[in-house]
């Protein structure tokens, strides 16, 4: 009896003690976070911050997490002060030795690319082994820069065309009038800079993506952002586009809400960027969520990791409506009960 319950314990512990995903410990890069302009959080603060913006869903999947305050650069201190301290550690903990994947959001796909490009670099000059990274999981992407991170910066500077419709939206976004002394990552959001920051990684770490199309500012954002977007970041960025045009979908035969028709989508992709899952009613930070907000639909159903292993997702095709008014969509199993990100986990693991 006691050696049973002794087995059945260290299966438990064994268990928790597996990485979150299909054997891959995770690792969460976190996106911009707009209070961080007025509050400038340091040491425990970014910590407690990062734990906060993962906690729906993500937060206790993973195994590692590296945060960062959006009040800073990119190549500046939040990489020197919050990025390579923990790329070391996790060099030395032997996390990624095996293999990992880093999940990121919004301004996360930027951070990650900037790791993905740069980290086997430093840590081989640094006498430390690279990370393993097979593949990232990029929800609401920010790679491809954001339109509204250039108004924000051109209200914050007095420069551009400036009028009342230019402001609300981003201070709706932003909840508050930026200034030139608090804009930080906003500069690396500008869509031109951002689609400079390590637009060509040697690496060739599979970045798959993850979509919405919804809003929770009411449209007051989206006239300001090409094609189809997610009340924040534009269909271009976020299903990895290669150009930063008007876009309706991640692909295109295939639209947001899963109808099979000829849809603008892009052509070419930039390096690595595979999309993935859609849906039109998912908004900007529904993604990493843990309710199910829409039907989700694919741009593809399948992508390879680095190593050669692979995640699917299992779809049907469905008409609906009448007669010659009927059309056919691509729905995703079970997705409208389950949330963007659970669906994501259960076809990884």
């Amino acid at each position: 009896m006691k050696k049973s319950i002794f087995l059945l314990l260290a299966g438990l512990l064994s268990g928790a003690a597996q990485a979150a995903v299909g054997g891959y410990p995770v690792v969460l890069v976190h996106g911009f976070q707009p209070d961080n302009l007025q509050s400038k959080p340091v040491g425990a603060q970014v910590s407690n911050n990062g734990a906060d913006y993962w906690a729906q869903y993500w937060r206790d999947r993973a195994d590692e997490r590296i945060d960062w305050p959006s009040q800073e650069r990119i190549a500046n201190k939040i990489t020197s002060q919050y990025v390579w301290p923990k790329l070391q550690q996790m060099s030395r903990d032997g996390t990624c030795a095996s293999g990992c994947i880093f999940v990121s959001h919004s301004t996360g796909d930027l951070v990650t690319r900037y790791i993905i490009d740069n980290q086997a670099l430093w840590l081989q000059n640094a006498g430390l082994q690279p990370l393993n990274i097979v593949a990232t999981f990029d929800f609401a992407g920010a790679g491809g820069g954001v339109e509204l991170a250039d108004l924000a910066v051109n209200v914050a500077n007095g420069s551009g065309l400036i009028n009342s419709t230019v402001k609300l939206a981003v201070s709706l976004w932003l909840g508050a009038t930026p200034s030139s002394s608090n804009i930080g990552v906003l500069n690396d959001l500008r869509v031109n800079t951002a689609r400079q920051l390590a637009a060509f990684p040697d690496s060739r770490v599979p970045r798959l993506r993850f979509a919405g199309a919804g809003s929770d500012f009411l449209g007051a954002t989206g006239a300001f952002l090409p094609g189809e977007d997610d009340g924040v970041v534009a269909s271009h960025s976020s299903c990895g586009a290669a150009s930063a045009t008007s876009y309706d979908s991640c692909s295109r035969s295939v639209a947001f809400d899963g109808k099979l028709t000829s849809v603008s989508g892009p052509s070419a992709f930039m390096p690595y960027h595979y999309p993935m899952l859609m849906s039109e009613g998912y908004s900007h930070n529904d993604t990493i969520g843990s309710s199910a907000k829409d039907e989700v639909t694919t741009a593809n159903n399948s992508s390879a990791y680095l190593n050669g292993d692979n995640i699917k997702f299992t779809t049907y095709d469905e008409k609906r409506g009448w007669w010659v008014f009927s059309s056919r969509y691509r729905v995703v199993s079970n997705s409208s009960k389950t949330s963007m990100s659970s669906l994501v986990y259960q076809a990884a693991n």
